[in-house]
């Protein structure tokens, strides 16, 4: 056993880590793509981070058991939504099963890109091309690089995920 083996406590049981998780604010994202048929496919995301800025990568974590896993572990390309407060109803929409996600959304198809999705007034677009898949536990690690990034000059707050559900930041007071 090596030294930090044997420093390791023993694992906390999975309830207190997803409660120690749901502490942790974080962004709200749909992923989409297009599958070879031309589908859609979106799931919306709260474990999206950078990873690397040479070469520039980014990170998304998707569970084995979604629905989108297959065609996005499979897809050349993926588009990262980075939703704000006007996309609620989206993220929850995304989040959902046996629903048409992409009904009524408001999504557009990428110009020249096969009809890859995209949110046209997401607060940042980023068109990735996978570069690797990794195993992690019960989810992907989907790597991309961003081939192309649009942002918004919208003043609007972002979409965050946290204690298990969408919020807002509110400004913080002025001091007195």
């Amino acid at each position: 056993m090596s030294p930090v083996q044997e420093q390791t406590p023993a694992v906390a049981d999975a309830q207190a880590f997803k409660d120690a998780m749901a502490l942790l604010a974080a962004p709200v994202s749909v992923i989409t793509t297009v599958d070879a048929t031309g589908r859609r496919w979106g799931f919306t995301a709260s474990s999206v981070s950078s990873v690397s800025l040479e070469p520039p990568l980014v990170m998304v974590g998707i569970a084995l058991t979604s629905s989108c896993h297959t065609p996005m572990s499979e897809a050349e390309e993926f588009v990262i939504n980075v939703l704000d407060e006007r996309h609620r109803e989206v993220a929850r929409r995304f989040a959902a099963r046996g629903v048409d996600r992409f009904a009524g959304s408001g999504f557009g198809a990428w110009p020249g890109r096969a009809g890859l999705p995209h949110l046209p007034d997401a607060k940042v677009l980023l068109r990735c091309r996978t570069v690797d898949v990794i195993r992690a536990g019960d989810h992907d690690l989907l790597l991309g690089t961003p081939l192309e990034i649009r942002t918004s000059s919208a003043a609007t707050p972002p979409l965050l995920w946290y204690r298990r559900d969408f919020h807002t930041p509110a400004p913080a007071a002025a001091p007195a």
